[in-house]
C-alpha cells in the first residue's frame, strides 16, 4: 500500500507541474519590445540635438525592428532602421545625466536613408545607431541590453 501511495504522489505531482507549466506566461517579443520602447522614450534626450532637430520618432516594433527618424530644421530627414535580431552589442558614452547610446549590429545591418539633403537623397548601410539619452542609470542600461539579447534568442 505504501508503494501505491508513493507512486500516486509522484503521478499527481508530475501532473500538477505539467498543468502549471502549460498555463505559465512565457516571455514574448511584445514584452521585450514594450520595455525597450518605454525605456528609450523615457530617457531620450532631445536637448542634445534641439538646435538642429525639429522632431524625432523612435519606435521599437512588435515584429522586431528599431526605427529612428530625425527631422532637421532645414528640412532634411534621416532614417535609421535595423532588425533587432541583428543586434550585437551596445556602448554608452556619457554619464548618468547625459550621454549617447550606441546600438551596434553584427555587420552593415542598419539601413540609413537621407531625404531632402543638399547632396540629394542617399541610401546607405551602417553598423550602429546612436541615440542621445539622459537621466539613465547603469541598471537601466543593463536591462536594455538584457532585453535586446533576449530578443535575439527568441525563435
Amino acid at each position: 500500500m505504501k508503494k501505491f501511495t508513493i507512486n500516486l504522489k509522484i503521478v499527481l505531482l508530475s501532473a500538477l507541474c505539467i498543468v502549471f507549466c502549460a498555463f505559465s506566461d512565457p516571455e514574448s517579443m511584445a514584452q521585450y519590445v514594450g520595455y525597450l520602447q518605454k525605456s528609450l522614450s523615457d530617457h531620450y534626450d532631445f536637448s542634445q540635438e534641439s538646435n538642429q532637430i525639429k522632431r524625432y520618432e523612435l519606435n521599437i516594433t512588435n515584429n522586431g525592428f528599431c526605427r529612428y527618424k530625425r527631422y532637421f530644421n532645414n528640412g532634411k530627414t534621416e532614417y535609421f532602421a535595423f532588425k533587432l535580431a541583428k543586434f550585437k552589442d551596445m556602448d554608452y558614452l556619457g554619464n548618468a545625466t547625459s550621454g549617447k547610446l550606441y546600438l551596434k549590429t553584427k555587420g552593415d545591418d542598419v539601413i540609413v536613408q537621407t531625404y531632402k539633403d543638399r547632396g540629394g537623397d542617399v541610401d546607405s548601410m551602417a553598423k550602429q545607431v546612436v541615440i542621445p539619452l539622459k537621466n539613465i542609470e547603469a541598471e537601466d542600461l543593463n536591462l536594455i541590453k538584457d532585453n535586446l539579447e533576449r530578443i535575439i534568442k527568441l525563435p
